[in-house]
């Protein structure tokens, strides 16, 4: 079980805090001052106001996308394994569990970004170009994907809700830098919006999805 916490542009190793889950949370902001304990972050989740950002449940890294021009076609795509699919529909069990209100939810429009929303029980699903994979499209329209996403976390949710957008690695790391290159599949970060520039601050990475599962067991009320 492990806490990383980003000091400028070095990430460091920090002592755990243990509840018995293994759990692992790493934090790359260098606007937070200190890791919520898992608790907390639970707390802070319950009563809305941020925003959970997923990147898509596992995939076969066998499979390839050879048809980004008709997203709709998802044998065309890179999809969800069977592990993938238990972690979303387990991710939004725990979520329900927790009492932790999701109000709008954003997903990226390929098949394995909204599979991973539906699996998890999410209502009123929003397919969105904005969040899609950027992959063969002119470098403007990856900078205003990236935008796109900075403005989503920076945009509070609905009065006691957390939003939840379900997309890809590249446009993570292209919204917000290096620090995420080594976001998984299935992890999950969570911002604050704030006053100010850049509008947004980093609260919480959780590196594995069955940590939310193992804090439904030890958290729920």
């Amino acid at each position: 079980m492990k806490l990383r916490e980003s000091r400028g542009r070095f990430t460091h190793s920090i002592a755990a805090l243990t509840l018995g889950l293994g759990l692992a949370l790493t934090d790359t902001s260098p606007a937070i001052a200190q890791q919520p304990s898992p608790e907390t972050l639970v707390q802070d989740l319950r009563k809305g106001g941020y925003v959970v950002v997923v990147r898509h449940m596992n995939t076969d890294p066998n499979q390839a996308d050879t048809d980004t021009s008709h997203l709709e076609n998802c044998t065309a795509q890179r999809e969800l394994t069977q592990a993938g699919r238990d972690d979303a529909a387990a991710f939004g069990a725990a979520l329900r569990r927790l009492n932790i209100p999701v109000g709008q939810v954003t997903a990226s429009a390929y098949c394995r970004a909204l599979e991973s929303a539906r699996l998890a029980g999410f209502d009123r699903i929003a397919p969105s170009l904005d969040v899609s994979e950027p992959q063969n499209v002119p470098p403007v329209e990856g900078q205003r994907r990236a935008a796109m996403l900075r403005k989503l976390v920076s945009t509070p949710p609905a009065a006691g809700t957390d939003t939840v957008i379900i997309t890809h690695r590249p446009n993570i790391l292209d919204a917000f830098g290096k620090d995420f290159f080594d976001v998984g599949e299935g992890e999950v970060v969570i911002f604050e919006p704030t006053a100010g520039t850049p509008g947004y601050r980093v609260l919480a990475r959780v590196a594995k999805p069955d940590m939310w599962t193992q804090w439904a067991q030890t958290l729920a009320r």
